[in-house]
């Protein structure tokens, strides 16, 4: 069984060096044994040579957990890999070029920040799209950030299951996932906790 953006709760979402000193890799691993089953390796600092050594170490962990890997950008090593699938930004490749390039079974995500962007990505090959930043985040630089009307109100525009990142805390998921969000997107929230296994536990129960 594919664990699904847009159908499990919870989307883990990696990011350079925010693991309180731990590797990325442990961190991964106590988030999959709380529970976790999406993940998405992100690295924009890596070299290619040590992203697609530390993604594919992320890849044997979450196979072993029975969790879905998505890799954020670099769709050559997401295909050589054989990772699930990949989430594009507005600024990465084209996904008509990575659905070519990843074949009709791989997930393929895309990030939309606004009105005109989730219009566009309806006639893409696409299976989900992620709206936001949902709330003020210091992972991303945007101007300005969303909030729940509005991602709620975008989300009614798109025909695929979709995601919201962006600032989202333990404290917001009773009100968001009430209001009909289906899936978050965590980074420091996870990573950075002092035990990420219950960390992601907590998580869990607070949206089930």
């Amino acid at each position: 069984m594919r664990f699904l953006p847009g159908h499990f709760p919870l989307y883990f979402v990696t990011d350079h060096n925010l693991y309180s000193g731990r590797s990325k890799l442990e961190v991964i691993a106590s988030a999959l044994r709380g529970g976790i089953k999406l993940v998405q390796y992100r690295d924009k600092v890596l070299p290619n040579d040590a992203f697609e050594a530390e993604a594919l170490n992320a890849l044997e962990l979450c196979r072993k957990h029975g969790a879905t890997l998505i890799v954020n950008d670099r769709v050559h090593i997401a295909k050589k890999i054989g990772a699930d699938g990949v989430h594009l930004g507005q600024e990465d490749m084209d996904p008509v070029e990575a659905r070519n390039i990843l074949g009709p079974d791989a997930i393929l995500g895309l990030s939309t920040h606004n009105e005109p962007e989730v219009l566009a990505a309806k006639d893409l090959p696409l299976d989900y799209i992620n709206i936001g930043p949902m709330f003020a985040t210091a992972t991303k630089e945007h101007l300005h950030f969303l909030g729940t009307d509005e991602v709620l109100r975008l989300a009614k525009l798109t025909p695929f299951r979709w995601t919201t990142m962006g600032g989202i805390k333990q404290r917001h998921l009773l009100d968001l996932f009430g209001r009909g969000i289906h899936t978050v997107a965590m980074v420091t929230e996870i990573s950075m906790a002092e035990d990420v296994e219950k960390t992601v536990q907590e998580l869990l129960l607070g949206i089930r």
